[in-house]
């Protein structure tokens, strides 16, 4: 057996960002259960619009960020660089990159999506409102950041188009 210091940053990571990930699955699945799509999607995003101002406000602190707002988007770039490695780790499948200036681009493997497996396997994918896109969306609205979401995500895109990709498309003031 391995003693906590033998454990490497990744591993951790890795784990707490699995643990996290189940206990949101099964908490959408009971809620789901127990009240339907409609609820559970709205259900979720709240949860998410909740959690986003705790976890910016507990990443930029980790990180040593201490600027009341991000004044462009090098700053930002740096910043979601870091804080992604704490939050998208490997197993989500997804690919985050700055293709240009004020520009976050998603993107997953085709039918990899994490969140697009786990809602499909318990049968709700036809009528699931992706929570990942919104996570990236509140932590923009909590940094201040105006974007638009290109395309603009409803339903899952796995699912309605067979691949999940896009752009954030970002202002600074």
């Amino acid at each position: 057996m391995k003693s906590l210091a033998e454990i490497t940053k990744d591993e951790l990571i890795d784990l707490e960002n699995r643990c996290w990930m189940t206990h949101d699955g099964m908490w959408f699945f009971i809620c789901l259960s127990n009240f339907g799509i409609e609820q559970a999607n709205k259900l979720n995003k709240a949860a998410i619009s909740g959690l986003a101002p705790f976890e910016i406000a507990r990443t930029k602190k980790v990180l040593g960020y201490s600027q009341e707002k991000m004044q462009s988007f090098q700053e930002f770039q740096d910043y979601f660089t870091m804080a992604e490695k704490l939050f998208i780790p490997p197993f989500m499948n997804a690919t985050m990159r700055f293709p240009r200036e004020n520009v976050l681009r998603w993107e997953f493997a085709p039918g990899q999506c994490f969140a697009y497996k786990g809602i499909k396997r318990i049968g709700a994918i036809d009528q699931y409102e992706c929570g990942v896109i919104y996570r990236i969306e509140c932590w923009l609205d909590c940094l201040d950041i105006q974007y638009k979401t290109i395309p603009k995500i409803d339903k899952c895109l796995m699912n309605t188009t067979g691949k999940c990709s896009g752009e954030m498309e970002l202002t600074f003031a």
